[in-house]
């Protein structure tokens, strides 16, 4: 398998390769063959995410708000990010440009664990050429590439948003799979322990649900962990690669494993990284914020699933 064949190309690109697409594409316009830069400047509490994008972004870069284009409203029967309607990330991804033949990379300041809700995203909603800058925005600035600042508008885009090409759990099949497969809690191992519970309403975690902080798919310098050391990571968990993607697996390998986190944000980013190791996953949008809403589901807390 050459390297861009390998799980972990298809998810990710770094600053190098990025810097050099950009180069050697006819023009920043997105028509020319740009691919279509995505800031996703959002962080848990943070809530001037567009001020520090209009202050110095990617060339080209368009902001991305993730509580208002990323999810659907808040609430205790979904939870706090809940997935988009199809008409709603449609109306977004074509205000940012989006068209059918579109290239994205999409990053932020935060190891990719915001922008992989973007990913994730355009993936169920059928775009297949979407990657993670490896190392975001902080990368890009060590490598000494530029910045600019002030906002970035492209030409509308033409994109259909066509939702269920990456598979997702309610929670009843979260706690089916909890017994049945593997389902990863991606949150800090202190949340899944119930020690700490900053926005929740009840501390602990989904009975059966293994602890995989998803900071632990991460170097110390925000970039991805390299595809052996997280093939290593999961297999510690007892997952290994069944094929080459969610794309290549059959149904019911794919929802061998399942990912939660706080609010669907976080999983996202651990089903990256277990897409750079091969291994196929489930989303569960409510997560948490929707589980602990709900007094008939229970909880477990301490460091054992």
């Amino acid at each position: 398998m050459t390297r861009e064949d390998s799980p972990r190309s298809r998810v990710l690109v770094s600053v190098a390769e990025l810097a050099a697409d950009l180069r050697l594409s006819a023009g920043p316009d997105p028509a020319d063959g740009a691919p279509v830069l995505l800031d996703v400047r959002w962080a848990l509490g943070m809530t001037d995410g567009r001020e520090r994008y209009l202050g110095g972004h990617l060339p080209d870069a368009v902001y991305v708000d993730l509580e208002s284009e990323l999810a659907a409203e808040a609430s205790a029967e979904e939870g706090r990010h809940p997935l988009p309607s199809a008409s709603s990330f449609q109306r977004s991804a074509r205000a940012w440009g989006l068209r059918s033949s579109s290239r994205v990379v999409v990053y932020d300041t935060v190891g990719g664990t915001s922008a992989a809700r973007a990913w994730w995203l355009l993936r169920y909603f059928g775009v297949d050429d979407v990657r993670i800058l490896d190392g975001g925005l902080p990368a890009w600035v060590r490598a000494g590439y530029a910045l600019e600042s002030g906002e970035v508008v492209h030409a509308p885009g033409d994109l259909v948003a066509r939702p269920g090409h990456l598979p997702v759990l309610d929670a009843d099949d979260a706690a089916d799979l909890a017994e049945s497969g593997t389902l990863l809690d991606a949150r800090a191992a202190e949340r899944y322990r119930g020690e700490s519970e900053p926005v929740d309403p009840r501390a602990g975690h989904v009975p059966g649900a293994v602890s995989a902080p998803t900071t632990e798919n991460l170097r110390e310098d925000g970039a991805f962990l390299d595809e052996e050391s997280l093939q290593g990571r999961f297999a510690d968990l007892g997952l290994s690669a069944p094929g080459d993607g969610p794309e290549d697996a059959a149904d019911d390998a794919v929802l061998a494993v399942g990912v939660y986190c706080g609010s669907g944000v976080t999983a996202s980013h651990e089903i990256a990284a277990l897409a750079c190791a091969g291994i196929p996953a489930a989303l569960y949008p409510g997560s948490w914020s929707q589980w602990s809403n709900d007094p008939s589901r229970p909880a477990v807390t301490g460091d054992r699933p």
